[in-house]
């Protein structure tokens, strides 16, 4: 059975399902590291959580 079309689309379906997971979370992830080493000019370290760009 593992053969079978049905399950292969769905395998399928569901690998590339993880992987459209997988490159939204890095992609948010670039862009959160990105931002903190531009951003960062505080003393603390810490974000203003007040004002938005």
């Amino acid at each position: 059975m593992p053969d079978d079309p049905d399950t292969r689309t769905t395998r399928e379906e569901r690998l590339a399902a993880k992987l459209r997971e997988n490159l939204r979370r890095r992609k948010a992830q670039a862009r959160a590291s990105k931002g903190a080493q531009v951003g960062d000019t505080g003393d603390s370290g810490l974000s203003n959580p007040g004002t938005k760009s």
